[in-house]
């Protein structure tokens, strides 16, 4: 959406191609605490909502589709793109793709067969369904400690594994959290599989250190252990780093001339909500300069 805004400020004809919800993943976290000029933070939906009518304000549309395909219509020094979706193409100059990504799983016994009966990537979705009960957040992140600070509103106990033997988030967040009376933290130490017929019961846990085996009883387990970029539809087009994630230079720009991505989806050191609008802008600028 910053992208856009800024586009459509630099009056270039601009179009928003959205397949989900407009946000992306910042959907998935209930408040935003650190986006500036909000002092005590701003619900998510909120910002959300202000930054879309921001770009409505200026004609821009969201059209409902998702991109399945990039393709090169011309091969000259500027080509023709064509954005190609389910049920239409659209011909372009220049694109910006902010795909985002989504939580990676742990890939362990249980996971797959548990996702819906236990096994959830998103507090803020299913938090108010473990009203009293016993869950686990496995990682160290700012994610994944905001998440286990919004669980412990709903839950009874709220335990926090994590493979290092210190907590890779913020300071401040840590600092909430372990003053937090209802939250354990179970450190150096890795889950092997998650347990239970038709609903999560319990955990295995392997600790680093003497690779000794413990169980840990929840009902519940949160996982959030990083990001898998939305990038497959651009694996023989893009240079992608091994994870997927868009190589860029500084100025955004993809190995393609025309091609630049902003967000979650490309190779970066900070991802955060406010370096995601900054590079919105930043790609805006660059397509700006590109199609002069």
């Amino acid at each position: 959406m910053t992208a856009a805004l800024y586009a459509g400020r630099f009056r270039l004809n601009t179009l928003i191609l959205e397949k989900m919800n407009v946000g992306g993943q910042i959907i998935l976290s209930s408040t935003i605490e650190n986006f500036p000029g909000f002092p005590g933070g701003i619900a998510t939906q909120e910002l959300i909502d202000k930054m879309q009518k921001q770009t409505q304000d200026l004609g821009i549309s969201i059209e409902p589709k998702e991109a399945l395909k990039i393709n090169v219509h011309t091969k000259s020094e500027k080509p023709i793109y064509e954005v190609i979706t389910q049920d239409k193409s659209y011909q372009t100059k220049s694109v910006i793709i902010a795909v985002g990504a989504q939580p990676k799983p742990l890939g362990i016994k249980g996971e797959d067969r548990l996702i819906g009966r236990g096994v959830s990537y998103c507090a803020t979705c299913d938090g108010p369904l473990f009203k009293d009960k016993e869950v686990a957040v496995i990682g160290g992140g700012d994610r994944a400690i905001e998440e286990a600070i919004f669980l412990s509103s709903y839950a009874r106990r709220v335990t926090v594994i994590h493979r290092r033997n210190a907590l890779r988030a913020s300071k401040i967040l840590e600092e909430k959290l372990r003053s937090n009376p209802k939250v354990n933290f179970i450190l150096e130490a890795v889950v092997e599989e998650i347990i239970g017929k038709d609903k999560v019961g319990a955990l295995k846990i392997k600790k680093i250190a003497n690779n000794s085996i413990d169980t840990l009883t929840c009902q519940g387990v949160f996982i959030f252990v990083g990001i898998k970029p939305n990038t497959a539809f651009l694996k023989d087009m893009l240079q992608l780093d091994e994870s997927g994630f868009i190589i860029t230079d500084q100025d955004l720009r993809t190995s393609l001339p025309g091609i630049f991505a902003c967000g979650d989806c490309g190779k970066k050191s900070l991802y955060q909500v406010v370096t995601a609008c900054a590079e919105g802008a930043t790609c805006a600028a660059a397509a700006h300069k590109y199609l002069l």
